[in-house]
């Protein structure tokens, strides 16, 4: 079931690269939902986790990783790490060379990503408890920011946090956007419109 979902998202073009797919396939959707829907794992769709969160659409983090392109040796923020699975996905991406720093503001949701990433065993992830629009890492910390949660705008603190260069995926409203840092003052933006995401908080 698992290899099919990874097929099917293959064939409708949102899984495209080879460490995107390869992450996918190591880290187990399975492992990351409540038990009692372990059997809903590999659906298509988002499943609730608790405290109103969702672990989200396949296909959404699957397009939201491609558009971010993390690669080995990176840093990357992830901005509400909720069930740990977009986390754990990121980790394998970037590698042992790498890390990413995961953000999840719901003490309760923040332990159960915690707890399920540390069935894998990686040591390059570092959880954080709290509210990622507080400046958490200094100037240009990172080469890449993915964000879960709708904001109405860009939070200061992450284009702060952001290297030169760097890339930040994250939803506004309905729509996602490919924000790639040019400058302390300058970006380019693209717009993917038609997706639904919780709100940032």
């Amino acid at each position: 079931m698992k290899e099919q979902l990874i097929q099917n998202l293959i064939k409708d073009g949102c899984l495209k690269t080879s460490p995107i797919i390869e992450a996918f396939q190591k880290v187990d959707r399975k492992d990351f939902v409540p038990e009692e829907l372990k059997h809903a794992a590999y659906e298509d769709r988002p499943l609730p986790i608790g405290r109103g969160q969702t672990i989200s659409q396949p296909r959404v983090v699957a397009f939201m990783l491609e558009l971010l392109e993390p690669k080995q040796g990176e840093v990357v923020m992830d901005v509400g790490s909720g069930s740990g699975w977009q986390s754990a996905l990121l980790a394998h991406a970037v590698g042992r060379e790498g890390k990413v720093v995961a953000i999840e503001r719901i003490p309760e949701i923040y332990r159960i990503g915690k707890d399920n990433c540390e069935k894998y065993g990686f040591k390059n992830i570092e959880f954080i408890q709290g509210d990622a629009t507080i400046a958490q890492k200094e100037k240009g910390y990172f080469d890449k920011i993915i964000v879960a949660a709708a904001a109405k705008k860009v939070p200061e603190s992450l284009k702060y946090q952001l290297k030169i260069g760097g890339k930040m995926v994250l939803p506004i409203e309905s729509s996602l956007f490919l924000l790639v840092k040019k400058s302390e003052q300058d970006y380019t933006k693209k717009e993917f419109p038609g997706f639904l995401f919780v709100p940032l908080i």
